[in-house]
């Protein structure tokens, strides 16, 4: 009988894994499928100068190839973020909705799709109006009279079939959520991050061990081992949590009721997960992008230069064949200015502290040598800010490690993702491999009651 049990969980993984690899493939596909209209011939070659910066990584590079899925699902999690900060207060009905359980959470999803789909078609119809006005029509097929009549019929189709792959990112992530292994969004996030990795690694074989004039086997096996120690700080401060000891006034302490007695609140180190780095990330890549598509200067003293100054971590100039990589001061403070706001923003947005003191209150339950009520709120609040602190640092540590490793080594710029990326790809593995874990505990759960 539990060999059968055993039998059946195995299949249910095996099955969930490939519905999972199944639709990573069907999405990967997509990202090779350009755009309506686009000369892919310029795009391939690349022989014009586009930044996308970390969005592109978000997409796995479809948004440097004009793919019909060159927005990914990007547009959902800036909504999502949206969602959660109007439910502060500043949206009664959505901080009702919050507090219904499943059926809120369900309509809250659905409003977050819909400002989605309307962030995609304002971000893909900028897209392309910057590409075509200030390349020259370069990236569209230039024989064909549509492009050359309609100029308005075409940044408007091709803004809602961008749109229309946004919602199929947002459709295959529903699926694997529902039927495969772990948080469909984080996968397709991941997927693309991923993708990446090999082109990272491409370039720094080619410039380390293949190019004779940069040649230098031992930066290029030191680069692997930091990012090798890279991961497995990841995993230990991922891992990392505070307990907060409760316990319960309606139970006696007594011997047969000692294992009761040992509750306790976990706040994990890293409580607000990868999200101040993707939102900071993000947010820094819309200038560089906003630059590149509107090819503005970027000449010292001009408004494009300080906005790489303050926007950009990395700056680089070519002498002589040679790319040197130097550190923006300003920009690399701003970005982790960023990434420390947004940990104790989303932090203390998800474990509200006042909250939290209210369920122990409600639950007959207490923190040891603190009083229920506001003193409970004060001291979760506390805990809370020394754990973000913490949090904040090793998530900044992480993110510019790899940046300050690109301008001491010399590194190609497509390496400078890796802490960022790093921290992204670990975080969703660790909480996919929690979610298997889970599946097979419920699993045996169900067995044994049966």
């Amino acid at each position: 009988m539990a060999t059968s049990k055993t039998s059946s969980t195995a299949k249910k993984i095996i099955i969930m894994l490939l519905v999972t690899f199944g639709l990573l493939i069907v999405y990967r596909l997509g990202a090779f499928v350009t755009l309506p209209f686009i000369n892919p011939d310029i795009i391939f070659k690349s022989t014009t100068d586009l930044n996308f910066g970390f969005l592109d990584v978000f997409s796995g590079g479809a948004l440097s190839n004009f793919s019909i899925l060159c927005l990914g699902i990007s547009p959902y999690i800036t909504a999502s973020i949206v969602i959660q900060l109007l439910q502060m207060d500043i949206v009664p009905r959505f901080k009702e909705l919050a507090e219904e359980g499943e059926e809120g959470r369900k309509k809250l999803n659905q409003y977050t799709r819909y400002i989605a789909l309307g962030l995609a078609f304002v971000q893909s119809l900028t897209l392309v109006i910057g590409i075509n006005i200030n390349y020259n029509g370069a990236y569209f097929l230039a024989d064909l009279d549509f492009v050359s009549s309609y100029p308005a019929l075409l940044y408007i189709y091709l803004a809602i079939v961008a749109t229309a792959g946004t919602a199929f990112c947002l459709w295959l992530a529903e699926l694997i959520t529902a039927h495969g292994l772990g948080n469909g969004s984080s996968i397709l996030i991941v997927a693309g991050i991923l993708a990446t990795f090999p082109q990272m690694f491409s370039d720094l074989i080619k410039q380390l061990i293949t190019t004779e004039a940069t040649r230098n086997i031992w930066v290029f096996v030191a680069v692997v081992v930091i990012l090798i120690l890279i991961i497995v700080f990841i995993v230990f401060m991922e891992g990392a949590e505070r307990k907060i000891p409760i316990q319960y006034a309606n139970r006696p302490a007594a011997a047969s009721f000692q294992g009761k007695s040992d509750s306790h609140i976990p706040i994990k180190l890293n409580s607000a997960s990868v999200i101040p780095v993707i939102f900071a990330s993000t947010l820094l890549s819309l200038p560089t992008t906003i630059i590149s598509l509107t090819g503005m200067s970027t000449s010292k003293g001009t408004a494009g230069y300080w906005l790489m100054q303050i926007f950009s971590t990395t700056s680089s100039n070519t002498v002589d064949g040679v790319t040197n990589v130097s550190i923006n001061a300003i920009g690399l403070a701003v970005y982790i200015i960023l990434i420390v706001i947004f940990s104790f923003f989303y932090s203390f947005l998800q474990l509200n502290p006042e909250q939290m003191a209210d369920n122990l209150q409600k639950q007959n339950a207490y923190v040891p040598g603190v009083r229920p009520g506001e003193e409970t709120t004060g001291y979760i609040s506390r805990v809370l800010f020394k754990i973000t602190v913490l949090g904040a640092t090793y998530l900044s540590i992480v993110a510019i490690l790899p940046i300050v490793m690109t301008v001491i080594f010399n590194l190609p710029s497509s390496a400078q993702i890796g802490g960022t990326s790093l921290i992204i790809v670990v975080g969703v593995a660790i909480e996919t491999w929690k979610q298997l874990k889970q599946t097979k505990q419920e699993k045996q759960y169900r067995g044994f009651i049966e």
